[in-house]
């Protein structure tokens, strides 16, 4: 009985622990959003380290977010493939300071409950603003990186910044509602 327990324990905390729950990211700016987006190791060391692969950079144009259901919505790494707007085929895998390899979003250590999934949440982004539909860059610097707050260790960025006029700005943070948690990358 005591192992039954064990067992139904490791199992709920592994799926409340995967990738720390989904991700959405709500793109309310005028400016179309290309970025990585990176999920790492939180209880110690920063690996297992997954990024973004293919495409290298999601893209999210202007203004789709919740309010419109245009946001980047992925549920964990491999079920994002068939329900987001925004699929990424491939993720880059690195469980050392080593070059890394590419995954398929199916491959099974990717899956819920899998290897990478259950030791992983979702943790930072790199990105850089655009004018819609072209490759010239949004005014007043907006780009950079936001990670959240227990994961500088791993990457050294904020959760909030501003771009220098004060007109747009972007934060990253979680909500946690009973075992369900939500990483929110918002753009303005």
């Amino acid at each position: 009985m005591k192992k039954i327990l064990a067992l139904l324990g490791i199992a709920a905390f592994s799926l409340a622990y995967s990738q720390g729950g989904t991700l959405i990211l709500n793109n309310y700016s005028a400016y179309d959003f290309s970025g990585y987006i990176v999920a790492n190791n939180f209880a110690g060391g920063c690996y297992p380290y997954i990024t973004s692969n293919d495409p290298e950079m999601v893209k999210v144009p202007a203004d789709s977010h919740m309010g419109n259901g245009n946001e980047l919505r992925y549920t964990d790494f491999r079920n994002q493939y068939t329900t987001s707007l925004y699929p990424m085929a491939a993720w880059h895998v690195s469980t050392s300071s080593a070059l890394g390899i590419s995954r398929p979003w199916n491959h099974g250590s990717l899956m819920p409950g899998g290897t990478f999934s259950n030791n992983t949440k979702w943790a930072t982004t790199k990105f850089v603003m655009y004018y819609p539909g072209t490759t010239n860059l949004a005014p007043d610097n907006f780009n950079g990186a936001l990670t959240l707050p227990g994961n500088i260790s791993c990457y050294n960025a904020p959760n909030y910044f501003s771009t220098p006029s004060g007109s747009n700005s972007a934060e990253i943070f979680t909500i946690t509602s009973g075992a369900s948690t939500t990483t929110y990358i918002q753009l303005y």
